[in-house]
């Protein structure tokens, strides 16, 4: 019964295993004498300038939304039309599905514009 999946238990075996050997040797051989200078944070050799959990500002959250909006429109419109082009019966019904869906997706990126996300300072 279990013969069909003994290849993938052995190999998870194996995985578990080396991981756990690989992280015990290395904490059991590695020489470890912390200092302040090791402790300390470290990113691309500048030191560090205020605080890591500074608030963002909200154009940066306008922005990502705008990158979602035009995202999903392009994941969804290139699907669409070649449903489309195969599906010439329902043409009418995937039209105005297809028009609501670009209407919702104005809205959003009208919101955007009036928020001022676009203006670039």
């Amino acid at each position: 019964m279990l013969q069909p999946y003994t290849p993938i238990l052995l190999l998870l075996l194996f995985v578990i295993a080396n991981a756990a050997l690989i992280i015990g040797a290395s904490t059991l051989l590695s020489n470890r004498r912390p200092t302040a200078v090791k402790e300390a944070p470290y990113e691309s050799g500048m030191p560090v300038i205020g605080d890591a959990r500074e608030r963002f500002s909200v154009k940066f959250y306008l922005v990502a939304m705008l990158f979602i909006v035009f995202d999903i429109e392009t994941v969804f419109l290139l699907p669409w039309a070649v449903a489309f082009a195969q599906l010439k019966s329902l043409g009418g019904v995937l039209l105005i599905e297809m028009a609501t869906f670009v209407a919702i997706l104005g809205v959003g990126y009208v919101y955007i514009w009036k928020r001022g996300a676009l203006q670039w300072d």
